[in-house]
């Protein structure tokens, strides 16, 4: 099974996610978004399976911090660009597996998808 994680390394919910995953002795890829980037497309595939406002984590100072044009953009059609260049508004960790997305970590229903 191929499985890879995105998210931010210094990310809490990150770091539980990765331990629960490594526990479980599910191998899995990490993409770091501070050092490897965020592809808009994927960003748009996201949106699509799961939805704008699970994406999206409106709930951080990050998204705060954006400018009213930025946050008013991440409603629409260029939500993409605006998550690739503000890695930090998108939800963590998303994780992509055979069965489908996952986003944030939910330890019932990683282990219901992933185990």
């Amino acid at each position: 099974m191929t499985i890879t994680v995105y998210g931010i390394p210094n990310c809490d919910t990150v770091k539980k996610a990765r331990a629960w995953l490594d526990a479980k002795g599910i191998a899995y890829t990490f993409h770091d978004y501070k050092k490897a980037g965020a592809d808009p497309a994927r960003i748009a595939g996201w949106i699509a399976a799961a939805g704008l406002g699970k994406v999206v984590n409106r709930a951080g100072t990050t998204f705060r911090k954006l400018s009213a044009e930025d946050q008013a953009v991440l409603g629409g059609e260029g939500a993409p660009e605006v998550l690739a260049a503000n890695t930090s508004v998108i939800k963590r960790p998303i994780v992509e597996h055979p069965g489908g997305l996952l986003v944030g970590f939910k330890e019932a229903e990683w282990a219901a998808e992933l185990v």
